[in-house]
């Protein structure tokens, strides 16, 4: 028990990022836009989160700048795909490397800067429960804030007319439209508000995790979070098990390396995404069998009002 609690607790911190990059992908997702520059998105978080808490000394205002960031780079994203009606894969590839580009170029001051940034924050009496409280309840409050995250989202798609709305747009735009839904602005709203959390979770990883920025910082995890997406069926509670479960294939493979074993170190940095490659198997698989369900109906397809 002594060796699973703190492997336990350092999957949920390992995985935090991986879920509000999964999260953020749901919500653009679910209104029926594809964004695969989650990579990008979470540079630009951590680099603009680290840089406004580097020179107000004020974290929260970090986490607020990489959201707002997030959803601004994310505008352009969409002006492209909803208004102009462009390839959403291209223009999200397109977006990684904008946000990989940027961030080398302007990153390159703070490297070796260090920040206070977010510290450990236990919850009282939850935080003294046995192996449920190290492991959940003594944290950052960005955790904290994820598991809100995870439990809203949850009622918002499934509970609320917004929610509704939302899904509506994502399965059947034409069938939205006549309804009197306005299409394009609901997408618009999922792309900012996803890619904004998108940025957080970038923002976790300067903020909270490390309190430092280095370039590539990310390291593919925006890449696992899309892969994630399909794992989880578009469901935020599955997101959160699945982010998990990667954070403890990354916690396990450092904690593996610092025992000093001779399996050598590039091969256990490749565990997460062997992991990936072998979701994704399974997801194609399932989906040749047709048992995959749960993706928007029209993700990834433009919506024109003119044409009825």
């Amino acid at each position: 028990m002594e060796i699973i609690v703190p492997i336990l607790a350092a999957a949920v911190r390992s995985g935090t990022p991986i879920l509000y990059a999964t999260l953020g992908e749901i919500i653009t997702e679910k209104g029926g836009v594809m964004n695969l520059g989650l990579e990008g998105l979470m540079l630009l978080g951590a680099l603009s989160g680290f840089a406004v808490t580097s020179s107000t000394g004020n974290p929260w205002l970090g986490v607020a700048a990489a959201f707002g960031i997030g959803a601004f780079f994310s505008l352009f994203h969409a002006v492209v795909c909803i208004t102009l009606g462009g390839n959403q894969v291209v223009s999200g590839l397109a977006l990684t490397m904008l946000g990989t580009g940027t961030t080398a170029i302007l990153g390159i001051n703070y490297v070796g800067e260090t920040i206070k940034g977010l510290t450990k924050t236990t919850i009282p009496f939850l935080g003294e429960l046995p192996l449920v409280g190290p492991v959940f309840f003594d944290h950052d409050p960005l955790v904290y804030i994820s598991y809100a995250l995870v439990a809203f989202m949850c009622w918002f798609l499934w509970r609320t007319k917004t929610g509704l709305n939302l899904r509506a747009v994502g399965d059947n735009p034409r069938a939205a439209d006549s309804v009197g839904l306005n299409v394009a602005a609901i997408r618009y709203a999922a792309t900012l508000i996803g890619g904004g959390v998108v940025a957080v979770g970038g923002a976790y990883m300067s903020i909270s995790y490390s309190h430092m920025w280095t370039e590539g910082m990310s390291a593919g995890r925006g890449w696992i979070a899309v892969a994630l997406v399909i794992f989880a069926i578009w469901h935020p509670a599955r997101a959160a098990f699945g982010s998990y479960l990667f954070g403890g294939v990354e916690a396990c493979q450092l904690r593996i390396q610092a025992a000093g074993t001779n399996i050598p170190a590039p091969l256990l940095l490749m565990l997460p995404y062997i992991l990936t490659i072998t979701v994704l198997l399974v997801i194609s698989v399932k989906k040749g069998k047709g048992i995959l369900f749960g993706a928007p109906a029209a993700l990834g397809t433009p919506f024109y009002r003119e044409e009825r």
